[in-house]
Parts: C-alpha cells; structure tokens; sequence
C-alpha cells in the first residue's frame, strides 16, 4: 500500500515507546499494511508528558501522513488530522494591528527586493553591532566595581 502525503487514513496503534506511538494503516489484504510513527509531539496540540494518557495499544485512531524520509519511514500525526474545534481557533488580529517582533530601520530598498546576499550582508552587520554594544556595556559594569584587599 502506498500511503500519500497529507492524506487521513484509519489506523490502529500497535505500540508506543517514550517518544511516540507507532500506527499501522490497514491496506486490502494484511501484506499491504503499512506502519508509520507519531512522534509524542504530534499526538495532542496540548503539551504531552506522558503518551499513554491519550493512546493506547489496540486504539483506533485517525492520522494524517506528514512525511516519508529516504530510508521509507513514515511520520504521521493525529493532531493534524483532528478537526479543529471552534473554540481551539485563536481569533487573529489583522496584519496591521499586529506589532512589530523587532526594530529594523527603514531602508531605501525594500527587503523584497534584495538579493540573499545584500539580506545575509544586513544581518551579519546588525548582529556585529549587537555584540558590539553588549560587550560595551558589560566592560563598563565590570571595570566600574573596585577592589578591596
């Protein structure tokens, strides 16, 4: 069975570890079931410390297949292919009420239009400027502090 990405399928846990649950998807005869992981942070959209509390062996649960690596291991979710339910939605702020995450001074070319090495350039000067003026202020607390004997 060829499972696809992004897809919901009905699967049924076969065991779990600390760090997930593995899930095995039924195909039409027993040789095409296939068997996937959902890592621990992919069961619930709550904090998760221990999976038993929400998966059990033999469970019948929905997953979502959200990637399959070059070695042919399949990572699922249950969370993602859970409906979300009205109240869990956030309601968002429109983009121009949200604030700014960081201070950047304006510039005379927009950032769209800047290649990746004109933004890399930009960044690795702000972050110089940065330590610069961290490593300022922390000689001047350190060299203002007198000795006694």
């Amino acid at each position: 069975m060829q499972l696809e990405i992004g897809q919901i399928y009905e699967g049924r846990v076969r065991s779990i570890t600390q760090y997930g649950a593995f899930v095995e998807v039924s195909g039409e005869t027993p040789q095409d079931s296939v068997t996937g992981m959902v890592h621990i942070s992919e069961v619930a959209n709550t904090f998760v410390k221990e999976i038993r509390d929400f998966l059990h062996e033999d469970d019948t649960v929905r997953v979502k297949v959200i990637g399959v690596n070059p070695q042919g291991k399949i990572s699922m979710s249950v969370k993602q292919a859970a409906e979300p339910q009205p109240e869990q939605q956030k309601p968002r702020r429109p983009r121009e009420q949200q604030k700014p995450r960081i201070y950047e001074p304006k510039r005379s070319v927009p950032q769209s239009e800047m290649s990746f090495e004109d933004k890399l350039l930009h960044f690795k000067q702000t972050s110089e400027d940065k330590i610069c003026d961290l490593k300022r202020g922390s000689e001047r607390r350190g060299g203002s502090r007198s000795r006694r004997s």
